[in-house]
């Protein structure tokens, strides 16, 4: 989500972190803080997915990215999968053979790495890795091309969208335990809810 086009530009979900319990509040300012060490990805890995993650998302905020990089690590070294398919490799495997495959095949095509070519470049790569049809063929014969590119969506989203930041500009107003929601019917907002700007 470009930052830009956020409908709340004044508000600010960790404003009200003092109605959350203390468990939750520590859990969500962890997301504000990243160290820039990783567990199971390379140095050269994370800077293909920094450049991968800011085009999914079309946002290039750096705490905002490395935040989602160090998520993807985390899960990925921790072996977190939530459900595969039998015949589908699990995700840090999988993972890891798609950033080589794309790795390999951009140096073979343009002598560069993927972060170094140009966004239209990038963005025709994936695309051609959404829809199994990344070249060279050979270095990705044995790559399940788009069962890697939704994986590394899934992945990125799940990490994009659990921000803080994020929520601000959704207007999300975070955990409601325990201070809850009054105002249910459609339309109706509480007094803390994100308003858009032509409202606020």
């Amino acid at each position: 989500m470009n930052p830009n086009l956020s409908r709340y530009p004044t508000y600010d979900v960790m404003s009200a972190q003092h109605e959350w319990d203390q468990h939750t509040r520590t859990i969500v300012n962890e997301r504000l803080h990243t160290g820039g060490d990783y567990l199971f990805l390379s140095v050269t890995e994370a800077e293909i997915l920094r450049s991968w993650c800011s085009l999914l998302m079309d946002d290039a905020r750096g705490e905002i990215i490395q935040y989602v990089i160090e998520h993807i690590d985390h899960t990925l070294s921790a072996g977190i999968e939530s459900e595969r398919k039998s015949d589908v490799p699990h995700a840090a495997a999988l993972i890891r053979a798609g950033l080589e495959g794309l790795d390999n095949s951009c140096q073979i095509l343009y002598t560069e790495r993927f972060f170094h070519l140009d966004t239209e470049r990038q963005l025709q790569i994936m695309t051609s890795i959404s829809e199994n049809d990344a070249l060279p063929h050979d270095t990705w014969k044995t790559i399940p091309q788009s069962v890697f590119f939704q994986k590394l969506l899934r992945l990125t989203t799940e990490a994009y969208y659990s921000h803080p930041r994020v929520w601000s500009d959704i207007g999300y107003g975070g955990p409601a335990y325990p201070r809850g929601y009054v105002r249910m019917h459609p339309g109706q907002l509480d007094p803390w809810e994100a308003k858009p700007k032509n409202e606020a």
